[in-house]
């Protein structure tokens, strides 16, 4: 019997550890700890990456989310429609800016929002829809934009675990108002601590989003106070700044109230190093994922994403009537396991509130009972693939 991880971060590193560790030293010694060269680099990689306008770092993907709604013009009292299938993050900032999260019941097939069921929930206080490329598997994209189109919505994307993933043969990132990456350790782009970005193709709302992520400051905050109230303010440069100095003095003037969400310069130096490897990766995962189902499909659920999807592969998440009891043998095993999502999110505590109940959307609800993820990280062996595809399958059959 061979022990099996859920997910070992120390294995890709060791692939990576002199080019990585080179680069991080290169940036202690440059004193250049927020911001900076290795930052702007990251940030111009990522639009050649995704095909995209405009590229935002940010501290974390939870922050993306907040930066996004707010760059919307979401206020206390909108309506913001959204799966209830996914981390807590995407709902609670939501619920942070005072607006109100509406959940919209979740395809079997591939755990996505039901498009079907979006227009029944638009009501005249709906502003926004956040569909969620949920464990790697992009959404209906272009059925959501016409629905937004329709009634004049904004759609944010959250991609947190969807780096690399497609839709119709484009980037996902690229597709929708604005797009939402986490960079999270454990997720196929992972950083050494916290990182998140936001993409956007509009100009208007690249603006916005720089200036809320630095304390509404210096002329993008001016400009995004414009953008936002209307209200036009006259700022003059008198010095020039050189890109990714360390001082700016315009940091000192501030026009509407941003937040301090900044990815740090060893975060963006781990990612552009990662990012070179991260198709290799993601085609690795798809290999395990291929594996996967060629050999469990007659023993489980297996996930199903439509033909013109490429999911990444972010987890591989199989459905069993015996949930608990597959994860408790798989433990017995010592392979390790995820439980995604245990409890929707229209019945979490923290919602109670919003008035859902038992029944109220039943797939998400049988799902949350039912669904497995297998370890899916790319430097896993075949030896450990075939662990894995053999204790499921003797669970299955009752050996």
């Amino acid at each position: 019997m061979m022990a099996v991880p859920f997910l070992d971060l120390k294995r890709q590193y060791m692939i990576l550890k002199d080019e990585l560790e080179k680069e991080v030293l290169e940036v202690i010694r440059s004193g250049m700890y927020i911001g900076g060269n290795h930052v702007i680099r990251f940030e111009n990689a990522m639009k050649d990456y995704l095909g995209v306008k405009n590229v935002i770092s940010c501290a974390n993907g939870t922050d993306a989310l907040v930066l996004a709604l707010r760059a919307c013009g979401l206020q206390a009292g909108d309506e913001v429609i959204t799966s209830p299938f996914t981390f807590f993050a995407t709902s609670e900032t939501i619920a942070s800016i005072g607006a109100i999260p509406v959940f919209v019941d979740i395809n079997e097939f591939d755990f996505t929002i039901d498009v079907n069921k979006i227009e029944e929930k638009i009501t005249k206080n709906t502003k926004a829809i956040i569909p969620i490329d949920i464990f790697g598997c992009p959404c209906d994209i272009d059925t959501i934009n016409n629905i937004a189109q329709k009634y004049k919505l904004k759609v944010i994307d959250d991609a947190a675990q969807a780096i690399g993933a497609k839709y119709k043969n484009k980037m996902v990132g690229s597709l929708c108002d604005i797009s939402c990456f986490s960079f999270y350790p454990t997720k196929n782009l992972g950083a050494f601590g916290d990182g998140g970005m936001i993409t956007t193709n509009d100009d208007k709302l690249a603006t916005i989003l720089l200036a809320l992520k630095e304390h509404g400051a210096s002329s993008n905050g001016a400009k995004a106070r414009e953008y936002l109230y209307g209200i036009k303010d006259e700022f003059i440069t008198e010095v020039s700044i050189t890109p990714g100095s360390l001082y700016n003095p315009y940091k000192y003037y501030n026009y509407i109230i941003g937040y301090n969400s900044r990815l740090d310069a060893i975060q963006a130096a781990v990612l552009n190093i990662k990012l070179k490897y991260l198709d290799d990766f993601n085609y690795s995962r798809k290999m395990i994922a291929d594996k996967y189902t060629k050999y469990l499909k007659d023993y489980v659920i297996v996930p199903m994403p439509t033909p013109n999807v490429k999911s990444c592969y972010h987890q591989y998440a199989i459905r069993t009537e015996k949930k608990e009891e597959l994860i408790e043998y798989l433990a017995s095993k010592s392979i390790g396991s995820g439980s995604f999502y245990p409890i929707p999110l229209h019945l979490q505590k923290a919602f109670e509130s919003l008035g859902y109940c038992e029944g109220s959307l039943p797939v998400a609800e049988m799902v949350s009972t039912q669904t497995v993820c297998l370890p899916i990280f790319p430097e896993l062996t075949d030896a450990e693939i075939s662990e894995v595809i053999e204790a499921v399958i003797a669970f299955e059959r009752g050996v």
